[in-house]
């Protein structure tokens, strides 16, 4: 370890920097925001509070709750690798069970007592004179913390389509993440807009009880056999008492969804002809529940497959034969106050109008437009996220933001398991935060150098994926973000993004302290602690 790490700081007045209300806060009270809480306790750093706009914990498991919401990867590797649950009922949980266990964790690692439910971080803004961050909430007051743990999520906000007369619609709107369960739609004429992972699951629950259902369809979407069964009691005892056995069974899963849904997206270019494979089997799949010519050409996607998140279902496709059910490939005009009018002049009157359309991406400019972050020297998140390539070092922290880490940076998520991602970044967090409490530091940000090595590092295995090759050209991914990069993901492999939140030099980061009566390093009675060189 070198001097070079440690800086000091002037003294800033006569009374001294002003201390935080909290060492960390954490913003969201999802898996990302439990994980990264877990983790803090499990280090022993308890001064922390998590903020959640919602009324409860959850995140996506709390919010969405639309018909049929699912995982749509065995639970098995939708878990945290410290808290196996091995009483999944179904190898796709439903979503109340995965609340359950989110549930769970909070309460068995005492977390309900730093929540701050219903509270809304609206801005974020760094005080470099007292090394501290000062987050102005939905209700006007002001949390002040050292530290700081975005743990915002991949899909941040709803999208409402730009659709001219959506406004004018005089019927019933259900956007599919706030769902209106008081609402009746048996007999109903019901129009859904968005075919992606969300209607997989919701538009075969709809079809069963509506009257008519159209769906319009931009881009279709490749749908997989849903390998969904219940797991018998006495599989779950074997996986609860037999030693080693959940451990490995998720190994196995987890090696199979890498393969499935990452080594295609990230090795697909060089492997051309294996990442036809999956997609093979998914036509023969399409094939035996679709034997319409013409309607499975509609539902078989213009892209290659993993161009984007593909999903499983085996009543999806089949839902698209049912009488009262029709696939509309033909572009939206307008909504009128009775319906909904496509390219062509035809006009079906509907009674609800269901919108599954999708998320503003936490990479977004316009989220930081919404809730503005400012860093060190004017250095403002939306104009970086709106004017430069996406560069976070791990994935996890910026130069201009000290003393804050993300939970889903750019190229964080290596696409097998979201707990995978969010046990790293948390490790990541944890290991820096502690370094600065051992050096008596209260600021915290990576070198410049560090993040651009990382860059390089990340950056050419990103240009030659499948994202980047002509199969995935009429895609639209979200993958893929307006400058054109594959920063959505990590193309790298979950054991080689586990190994380097473990392994990366602390001396990645400079460290900064403000100081008005000692120097960096020194006791109050002039020694020097044991690790640190000045």
């Amino acid at each position: 370890m070198t001097s070079s790490n440690v800086i000091d700081t002037e003294e800033i007045s006569n009374s001294g920097p002003k201390a935080p209300q909290y060492e960390v806060v954490i913003i969201g009270g999802g898996f990302g925001g439990l994980g990264a809480a877990i983790a803090l306790k499990r280090a022993g750093i308890t001064d922390f509070v998590i903020i959640e706009r919602s009324d409860d914990i959850g995140g996506t498991w709390y919010n969405n709750h639309y018909p049929d919401v699912a995982v749509d990867v065995p639970g098995i590797v939708y878990q945290f690798s410290f808290e196996k649950n091995p009483d999944w009922s179904r190898t796709f949980p439903k979503g109340a069970e995965v609340k359950a266990y989110i549930d769970h964790c909070a309460d068995k690692y005492g977390l309900r007592g730093h929540l701050r439910l219903r509270t809304e971080v609206m801005s974020r803004e760094w005080d470099e004179a007292d090394h501290l961050w000062r987050l102005t909430t939905d209700s006007g007051s002001v949390v002040t913390a050292r530290f700081v743990i975005t743990a915002l999520g991949a899909f941040v906000e709803p999208k409402t389509p730009d659709i001219e007369g959506l406004d004018r619609f005089e019927g019933k709107i259900i956007q599919t993440q706030n769902w209106d369960h008081t609402y009746e739609l048996a007999g109903k004429r019901v129009a859904a807009i968005g075919t992606g992972a969300t209607s997989v699951q919701m538009i075969p629950q709809v079809a069963k009880v509506a009257g008519r259902l159209d769906v319009y369809q931009r881009r279709a979407i490749w749908v997989f056999a849903k390998p969904d069964f219940a797991i018998p009691r006495v599989a779950r005892l074997l996986l609860k008492y037999v030693p080693g056995l959940q451990s490995a069974v998720r190994g196995v899963v987890a090696a199979i969804v890498e393969v499935g849904l990452v080594a295609i997206t990230v090795y697909g270019k060089q492997v051309a002809p294996i990442s036809k494979i999956p997609a093979w089997a998914t036509q023969i799949f399409l094939f035996s529940q679709v034997r319409d010519r013409e309607l499975r050409r509609k539902l078989t996607p213009e892209y290659g497959f993993g161009c984007k998140r593909p999903s499983v279902s085996n009543s999806y496709y089949k839902t698209f034969t049912r009488d009262n059910v029709e696939l509309i490939t033909d572009g939206i005009a307008e909504i009128t106050p009775t319906g909904v009018k496509d390219v062509n002049g035809i006009e079906r009157d509907i009674d609800v109008l269901i919108l599954a359309t999708g998320f503003e991406m936490s990479h977004s400019p316009r989220v930081f437009r919404l809730r503005p972050v400012k860093g060190r020297d004017g250095f403002d998140l939306a104009d970086f996220y709106q004017n430069e390539r996406a560069k976070a070092y791990e994935g996890v922290s910026m130069p201009q933001l000290p003393n804050t880490f993300m939970i889903f940076g750019p190229y964080a998520w290596s696409g097998s398991s979201w707990h995978v991602m969010v046990e790293n970044a948390s490790r990541h967090a944890v290991r820096v935060i502690t370094e600065a409490r051992r050096r008596g530091a209260t600021a915290v940000a990576v070198t410049q150098e560090a993040n651009d090595r990382f860059y390089d590092f990340i950056r050419p295995r990103s240009t030659d994926t499948l994202m980047h090759g002509r199969a995935c050209a009429n895609a639209n991914s979200y993958y893929i973000d307006h400058h054109g990069d594959f920063s959505f993901l990590r193309p790298t492999t979950a054991y080689q993004s586990t190994k380097a939140s473990k392994t990366f030099s602390l001396d990645d980061y400079t460290y900064e302290r403000l100081e008005t009566r000692q120097p960096v390093g020194k006791t109050m009675s002039g020694s020097q602690p044991d690790g640190i060189i000045v």
